[in-house]
């Protein structure tokens, strides 16, 4: 039976918890408020002055900053599983988070499903690959286009008002966004790693598969080396392109057919999303082109760009993954905003249309009003046979 822990937190007020894990990250263990309206997460091991002083910056400032009292400041806490307190307890820092909304958990998965159980975390991973989405998640999960386009709708806005504020998330991932594709919804989560630049540097460079390849490239370098490459906004927006280039895609923009070191996966993994980093789809490179032919039955059909091609997704986010996958991928400084993704995203929203077949699981498709009368009736017979054959989702 655990027991109840009772302490008084950093602003005075009352937290209480059972003393027994719930679920661990990689630097800090997670438990349960006696109420189940929040968590505390203790980090392991004891922090520095500098991370305490990090982490009170975004509890007791830039919290009040962006999640005032009154409307505005409301409609942003739905976007952001933001720290409220800090606590201390056997000489551990805690930070205290809001629970998660129960639209972030599975529900109504069937108990006979051998994967995904009710009750699991909707982390961002198990709809970012075909291989998981195809294998693991049971066709009443997976949402529909359009409610994807409005889940990487969410994300955006969401990093959009943090850059706003002066903040980079440094660790944006899949695994740091709880994403709901039935509802269209998403929160940006473990936000008591936040950069605050030129005050507090990154407490981590990242999750492999979207740090930004000036980042990767330098990562030999030591913390205080000038010519090392840390996160920041600009590599942000690296991540938040390759984030919405997997949700609705579902296969990674750098990861191709081309193998830069056969005797060390490692370092061919660092080149290929570091120094040596390319677009799968770009139109005049074919050097890291997919391989068809090395793909697995489940990565299919969204993991051949021939039949799933990323102009799919409509003009405007076509104009936005060419900045930011080839003109931007190794130079920061002309990667799409996050503003300009979440202008983008709305446009391609009022885009959609119905497809007409009901075996289609993505149930709407982008209609490139850049495109011709004649040229668009072929792009939606193309659309409709794809369908037809069962090779959306």
């Amino acid at each position: 039976m655990a027991n109840k822990i009772t302490l008084k937190a950093q602003d005075g007020s009352t937290v209480e918890f059972y003393d027994e894990i719930k679920a661990q990250g990689g630097v800090k263990d997670v438990y349960f408020s006696t109420d189940k309206t929040y968590v505390v997460a203790f980090y392991r091991t004891p922090i520095n002055a500098n991370d305490k002083a990090r982490i009170n910056d975004i509890v007791n400032v830039h919290r009040n900053r962006i999640f005032t009292n009154d409307a505005v400041g409301h409609y942003w806490s739905a976007f952001f599983a933001w720290p409220t307190n800090i606590v201390e307890w056997k000489g551990l820092t805690g930070i205290v988070m809001p629970f998660y909304d129960k639209k972030f958990f599975f529900s109504g998965v069937a108990d006979s499903w051998p994967f995904i159980k009710n009750g699991q975390e909707k982390n961002g991973k198990w709809f970012s690959s075909a291989k998981l989405i195809n294998h693991f998640v049971p066709a009443g999960q997976k949402g529909s286009f359009l409610d994807r386009l409005h889940m990487c709708l969410k994300i955006a806005r969401a990093m959009r008002r943090l850059h706003a504020a002066g903040l980079a998330h440094s660790d944006l991932s899949y695994n740091n966004v709880l994403v709901d594709p039935l509802s269209g919804n998403a929160c940006i989560i473990d936000c008591d790693g936040l950069v605050v630049p030129h005050k507090f540097p990154p407490e981590v460079v990242g999750t492999p598969g979207f740090i930004a390849p000036e980042v990767l490239a330098t990562k030999a370098l030591k913390i205080d080396d000038p010519k090392k490459n840390l996160p920041k906004i600009e590599t942000d927006r690296h991540a938040l392109a390759v984030l919405i280039y997997t949700f609705l895609l579902n296969r990674h923009p750098l990861d191709g057919g081309k193998v830069w070191d056969v005797d060390d996966p490692q370092k061919d993994d660092d080149m290929r999303y570091g120094s040596k980093a390319l677009f799968i789809e770009h139109p005049t490179d074919k050097t890291n082109k997919v391989k068809v032919d090395q793909l697995a039955k489940s990565q299919l059909p969204q993991g051949d760009p021939s039949k799933m091609p990323y102009t799919t997704c409509g003009p405007y986010l076509k104009e936005l993954f060419d900045k930011a996958f080839i003109d931007g991928l190794h130079n920061p400084s002309v990667r799409p905003s996050a503003l300009q993704w979440e202008e983008a995203l709305v446009k391609t929203c009022d885009l959609v249309q119905p497809c007409q077949n009901p075996k289609c699981e993505a149930l709407w498709y982008v209609f490139d009003n850049t495109l011709n009368s004649a040229a668009f009736f072929l792009v939606r017979k193309f659309y409709m046979l794809r369908c037809l054959f069962g090779t959306l989702y």
